[in-house]
């Protein structure tokens, strides 16, 4: 009889259809966890670069987490970067970078990064980017008078470099010191001419004295023992002539190394990825082009136009309208990017 009575009471049980778990909420381009990959993409994308400059997240322009599984996802990011004034070489830390300034003629990174996320661990798969410095016209029209940068295989240029390195070495009693490679120059017109440049040196086994006796004995460092380091230097041409030259060597740096063999300054000659270039491309500075340059077919399209996310975020709409709703629903807004510009737009 209980039996019975038991049944009768189960039968008479509403039936509910089962509800499915909701989607997840996606990511906007200015939630922590996007910071978080944001930060890894621009550590990945400085450690596998060697030549120019660091580079600094300016924003993120698009965020797209694809679920795989249990605690495993893959993020697909679209960043804005801008370059520091912190050689690529040089040991200090990406915070303690200073991004240029938009007078002194920017150069800003556009990069696609692929990551994967498991179980909080974030790593980069793939990456793609490319950079190139800001419209001549733009700074200009906000500085007239501020000097705009000049390729880097200007003749002034190498000249400047040649004859300031070639100072230096004569000057110095520490190690005899070859180019790397030219980082930035910028020539000004009016009203003096001064021309400035930036390049990367590296330390030979010789000191300057012995090199000026003997310059062909003097070789690079093994690589257990290098050292790198950099200088900066402005000639003054017109109306008189003057030379000022800064070079800092770094120390050796366990690690740390250069893709192409050191060039020496009397033969006036840079990687051949920047002849005709103002800045290094972060396209050709990846020391591993097949392992961080992938095909664009791996990365979602991010570059729509408003009108078409707004003909995008209807059809969604419209979508998910087919699914019966609760009175009063309302969808929830697309996630917000893309995100806060951390240091100016350009």
């Amino acid at each position: 009889m209980k039996a019975l009575v038991a049944l009768i009471l189960l039968v008479q049980l509403p039936i509910h259809n089962a509800v499915p778990a909701a989607p997840p909420v996606p990511l906007g381009c200015d939630d922590p966890e996007s910071e978080a990959a944001a930060e890894v993409a621009v550590n990945y994308i400085n450690s596998h670069s060697q030549h120019g400059y660091k580079f600094a997240l300016n924003r993120i322009e698009n965020i797209r987490v694809l679920p795989q599984g249990l605690n495993n996802d893959i993020i697909f990011l679209e960043l804005d970067l801008l370059e520091t004034t912190c050689p690529i070489l040089s040991p200090t830390p990406l915070a303690n970078c200073t991004v240029r300034s938009f007078t002194e003629h920017a150069v800003e990174g556009d990069c696609d990064v692929k990551l994967q996320r498991v179980d909080g661990i974030l790593s980069v798969l793939a990456s793609k980017c490319h950079s190139h410095a800001d419209s001549s016209e733009d700074v200009l029209q906000l500085c007239p008078d501020c000097p705009l940068l000049a390729s880097l295989n200007n003749t002034e240029v190498l000249t400047t470099v040649t004859t300031a390195l070639n100072y230096h070495n004569s000057k110095t009693a520490d190690a005899y010191l070859r180019l790397l490679e030219i980082g930035r120059a910028k020539i000004q017109y009016h009203p003096t001419h001064v021309v400035s440049v930036e390049f990367a040196v590296v330390a030979t086994n010789c000191s300057a004295e012995v090199a000026r006796v003997n310059v062909e004995a003097c070789q690079l460092l093994p690589e257990d023992q290098s050292n790198f380091g950099f200088c900066t230097a402005t000639m003054v041409t017109r109306p008189s002539q003057d030379l000022k030259v800064d070079c800092q060597l770094y120390g050796h740096q366990p690690g740390v190394t250069y893709s192409q063999p050191a060039q020496d300054t009397s033969a006036g000659l840079v990687p051949s990825v920047v002849q005709g270039f103002t800045n290094h491309n972060l396209r050709f500075s990846h020391n591993n082009p097949v392992a961080s340059e992938s095909s664009s077919s791996e990365f979602p399209t991010f570059t729509l136009s408003a009108k078409r996310v707004a003909k995008r975020a209807v059809a969604e709409v419209v979508q998910h309208d087919k699914v019966p709703r609760p009175v009063g629903f309302v969808p929830p807004p697309p996630p917000p990017c893309p995100g806060k510009i951390h240091h100016f737009k350009i």
